[in-house]
């Protein structure tokens, strides 16, 4: 199973979850968050795995987030507004946004983690 990583290569949290993935022998494939982001099926996917929580995909700590004043924008918007912008945006999206065979993760909650691998 190669599992796709969608990942910044100067995010603290990414190397951790690279260096997590590499402990475990798990095959994976990087991709760059920033230059390539995830699209729109692959944010509808990972949204779903949230039970639609759209605030989970973004990077609330984020440069962007702050300045394009998401955090008030962020209830009135519609799921495909968000979507729309995220998938135009990797800097607004969490990371790392890993994508494998029947799972889902965003962000490096250990204990989802420890419960895929």
């Amino acid at each position: 199973m190669t599992v796709k990583v969608y990942e910044y290569n100067r995010c603290g949290t990414c190397k951790k979850a690279l260096k997590f993935l590499d402990g475990k022998k798990v095959k994976y494939k990087t991709i760059p968050i920033r230059e390539t982001p995830p699209s729109k099926a692959e944010l509808k996917k990972m949204l779903k795995a949230y039970d639609g929580e759209i605030k989970r995909l973004f990077n609330t700590s984020g440069q962007d987030y702050r300045a394009m004043g998401i955090k008030d924008k962020i209830k009135d918007m519609t799921e495909n507004q968000a979507i729309d912008l995220l998938s135009k945006n990797g800097n607004l999206i969490k990371r790392p946004f890993v994508l494998g065979s029947g799972f889902c993760l965003v962000g490096l909650k250990q204990d989802e983690w420890d419960q895929v691998f």
